[in-house]
């Protein structure tokens, strides 16, 4: 894997809880620098898909094989990925998969989260934002990547994080 000059090597990881704009600042970043997109959404098994319509949160062993699925679809390629990733443990799984993935952290006031995911239709209902933002862990300084404001316009939002992650 090899990044243009001035582009970070793949791969990258959105990542935020439910309404933080994941797999829309994904697909524009990988637009940007032309690269496929995985919403990880996708990869959830049918069962965690019915727990979370159900109102029901996820457990991490509900997680483990879901991000195991996400680590293998982003294991040695250039591609960025749309994915929750609320704990620094599930961080982990994923650099287990691929110790190359950086992450863009993706920060949302709470009452922008709630209005956003009011408006759209999702597996994910609101009620469930709580209950992400409780298991929610930020970014630390020893994991690689950056954590971005996305409040903004999205191509503002993707050079800010494309200039975070050139510089940091």
């Amino acid at each position: 894997m090899s990044g243009a000059p001035g582009r970070p090597a793949g791969p990258l990881v959105v990542m935020g809880p439910s309404g933080s704009g994941k797999s829309a600042l994904a697909a524009r970043l990988a637009d940007v620098l032309g690269w496929p997109m995985v919403d990880a959404d996708d990869l959830h098994p049918a069962a965690n898909v019915e727990k979370m319509r159900s109102g029901v949160p996820l457990t991490d062993a509900d997680r483990w094989p879901w991000l195991d699925a996400v680590g293998a679809a982003m294991r040695g390629r250039d591609v960025v990925v749309a994915c929750s990733a609320l704990r620094r443990a599930h961080r982990d799984r994923l650099r287990e998969a691929e110790p190359e993935v950086r992450f863009v952290a993706l920060a949302v006031p709470v009452e922008e989260l709630e209005r956003r995911m009011t408006g759209r239709e999702h597996f994910m209902p609101p009620a469930l934002l709580r209950s992400q933002l409780e298991a929610f862990e930020p970014l630390e300084e020893d994991e690689p990547g950056t954590t971005v404001e996305n409040v903004a316009a999205p191509d503002d939002v993707v050079d800010d994080a494309l200039r975070r992650l050139h510089t940091g």
